[in-house]
């Protein structure tokens, strides 16, 4: 067993769909790394340990809401 935190891995699918439109983003390792972690910490963490404590999480995160604040949080990060 071990615990994941859902916003991390949420996180990281978004701004790389984010770094797509952003042409004058660093892509690189560093960069990404760091936004991640300015985004984290500015973010409730969401960590689960079991299957359906994941996928109340993932059911929690399809609201529009919750995936605009991740956005919103990048965005700023970036």
């Amino acid at each position: 067993m071990e615990y994941r935190n859902y916003m991390e891995e949420l996180a990281m699918e978004i701004l790389e769909g984010i770094l797509k439109d952003k042409k004058e983003f660093c892509g690189c390792q560093r960069c990404r790394l760091d936004t991640i972690a300015l985004t984290l910490n500015n973010l409730p963490a969401k960590y689960c340990v079991t299957d359906i404590g994941w996928a109340h999480t993932k059911l929690k995160a399809a609201e529009l809401q919750f995936r605009a604040d991740v956005v919103r949080r990048i965005d700023q990060a970036c």
